[in-house]
């Protein structure tokens, strides 16, 4: 995401002209063009890599064990360690 973000700064400051990052035109837009092409490689390895699935299933597990507290807590079943457990 941040690769996404430092082309889009730069890509703003190109197209106002703002900002002159090389005499030569060409050179520019490869500068600009750069963070581009690097977040897709970057998405393209996480995807390949697994660790986008495993990050959203650890985001799964983690509403699943909030839910299942919140129902536990709903039935007057505090978890344990939990100071409001009633008796």
């Amino acid at each position: 995401m941040a690769f996404l973000l430092i082309g889009l700064v730069m890509l703003v400051l190109r197209l106002g002209g703002w900002v002159e990052f090389h005499k030569d035109p060409f050179w520019a837009w490869v500068m600009v063009v750069t963070p581009f092409l690097l977040a897709a490689l970057w998405w393209m390895w996480a995807d390949a890599s697994g660790l986008t699935k495993r990050r959203a299933m650890n985001e799964m597990e983690a509403k699943k064990a909030a839910r299942r507290a919140q129902q536990m807590e709903a039935l007057g079943q505090a978890p344990r360690g939990s100071s409001k457990r009633r008796r």
